[in-house]
């Protein structure tokens, strides 16, 4: 690896530390030229897939915007931001062993809605009122009434 400080492309590794939670390995390495240390950190690569959405364009998988919308459906509810990460953990983590280079928006959707039916039904609600854009007032009283068995 190149030195950050001379530019020399031979360094050492003098110590490896894999992090606490194992997610990443912390590496210092030493200058064979200069003899600075300096740190480098490793960490696997993901790959999401891309989102189709309706009218067919492919955007990439924004992680802030599934925060966002679970955020908009849970505001003023009782429900802690550890049960939200690990809904999102959840999702992200089909999405990765789908182990396809494309999602469509409507299945995205439906991840979203399985989970915030589990964490609470109000936000469930709200989510599925703008997602599924209901038509008129019977379809969303069907909505309710589904969550009410």
């Amino acid at each position: 690896m190149k030195c950050p400080f001379c530019g020399h492309l031979e360094t050492q590794v003098v110590e490896t530390r894999v992090s606490e939670d194992a997610d990443f390995i912390r590496r210092r390495r030493q200058c064979g030229h200069c003899e600075k240390r300096f740190t480098t950190y490793e960490r696997p690569e993901v790959s999401f897939p891309a989102v189709v959405k309706k009218d067919g364009r492919r955007v990439d998988y924004v992680p802030a915007k599934l925060r966002a919308s679970f955020a908009l459906a849970l505001r003023k509810r009782p429900v802690s931001t550890e049960q939200v990460d690990a809904a999102i953990e959840r999702i992200e983590e089909k999405l990765l062993n789908l182990g396809v280079r494309e999602i469509p928006a409507a299945r995205l959707g439906e991840m979203v809605m399985r989970e915030l039916k589990k964490l609470d039904k109000v936000a469930y609600i709200r989510f599925a009122s703008v997602y599924r854009s209901f038509e008129d007032i019977d379809e969303f009283r069907a909505l309710v009434d589904e969550v009410r068995r």
